[in-house]
């Protein structure tokens, strides 16, 4: 184990040994991201599927593979830990890196309980590693300008925002069993850090406090011919710390082209619309910049103005990662914080913030879309 990691600078440390967890599934589309910022090295992969591990930890470089997480913990020489299982496994997986004094990038959702997440909670607090959630929107291109903007105050103050995740899952739950229970098993909000993350990034400083969440009914069953548990459009109304209000939707059940992720803000100087398909635009108004209240500009005109000088710097080369470029950024970022370049900027309450209200709205759906608060885990 690298003593002391965070206080090596870049040049003087020679990678950063890095164990990916989950590497046969999501765990393996981090290659490109690795080999494009350099400062690491996957030393070790893991995952039960033993029929590929031998070709994903090719694919990946690693010198080393494990089918057990445990045993890879006690023997793999590592820095840090991409966790990139199914998302019930993502708490015990950090806990237990964070115990053996490993950083974790964890994949979302942080957890699938309030009890599990208390626990990660205090042992983030006992530990002097790095926790990340790995929530790349809050990295894509377009949700930085936006975050941008909002930081120079050109929204003027932000009071209304939506976020909304529409993916057919129907056919996948049947190749990723989890999913059929973690995602669309459980009624209410079960993946909501896509739709939030981006937002709260917006409404800086400020975290939901009590959701009431709704549904559409069920129309659909699954290949087995049950049910979902999950009502088809699930819709969560936050409040926000300073009196706003978010509306987040998830819907991985209707017959429907794909969506993604979707989203709106609205402020007293500007509002910003993302597009809802491929080939639209994202599409925004600002009062310092259009001549009057009916004229959008494309938020594309907006690049070279607001998008961080350190993005630019990156541009070229992020394209070589997944979805977009974002998860290079996501990694750089924990690289960067592991090297005590930053705090760390997705934290494990933020983390909280975007994982939290989505299970509080799974009891509110059972109890007739009561409006209920969302704990706070600095309070923890």
């Amino acid at each position: 184990m690298a003593e002391s990691l965070s206080r090596i600078p870049l040049s003087v440390l020679e990678k950063i040994n890095l164990g990916i967890v989950g590497a046969c599934g999501r765990g393996g589309h981090f290659k490109n991201t690795c080999e494009a910022i350099g400062a690491i090295r996957v030393h070790a992969v893991c995952d039960i599927n033993k029929e590929k591990l031998p070709e994903a930890a090719k694919a990946l470089g690693a010198s080393e593979q494990y089918t057990d997480y445990a045993e890879m913990l006690e023997k793999s020489d590592l820095d840090a830990v991409l966790i990139g299982t199914p998302q019930n496994l993502h708490v015990e997986q950090s806990i237990a890196a964070l115990k053996k004094g490993i950083h974790v990038l964890s994949e979302v959702t942080a957890g699938v309980s309030i009890e599990e997440c208390r626990r990660l909670v205090e042992t983030c607090k006992k530990s002097d590693r790095i926790y990340m959630l790995a929530e790349n929107c809050n990295y894509m291109e377009h949700n930085v300008i936006v975050q941008a903007i909002v930081e120079k105050g050109l929204f003027g103050t932000p009071y209304y925002a939506e976020g909304e995740y529409l993916h057919e899952l129907k056919w996948l739950n049947e190749i990723t069993k989890w999913r059929r229970k973690w995602h669309t098993g459980i009624n209410g909000i079960t993946y909501p850090t896509h739709s939030l993350g981006p937002i709260l990034q917006w409404f800086k400083g400020e975290r939901v406090v009590a959701v009431s969440c709704a549904g559409s009914g069920h129309h659909y069953r699954d290949a087995q011919g049950k049910e979902y548990e999950m009502e088809d459009s699930c819709v969560m109304f936050c409040k926000m710390s300073r009196g706003g209000l978010v509306k987040i939707r998830l819907d991985c059940l209707s017959n429907r082209p794909d969506a993604g992720n979707v989203y709106q803000l609205q402020g007293t100087e500007g509002c910003y619309e993302s597009g809802r398909a491929d080939g639209e635009k994202n599409r925004i108004w600002l009062k310092s910049h259009c001549k009057d209240v009916q004229t959008w500009l494309d938020l594309n005109d907006l690049v070279e103005e607001f998008l961080p000088e350190n993005r630019k710097e990156w541009r070229a080369k992020s394209k070589e990662a997944g979805h977009g470029g974002s998860d290079f950024y996501e990694m750089l970022d924990f690289v960067e914080a592991i090297l005590g370049k930053h705090p760390v900027t997705l934290g494990v309450h933020e983390a909280m913030d975007m994982t939290l209200p989505g299970l509080v709205s799974q009891q509110s759906i059972v109890e007739g879309s009561r409006w209920i608060e969302v704990p706070d885990s600095r309070n923890w």
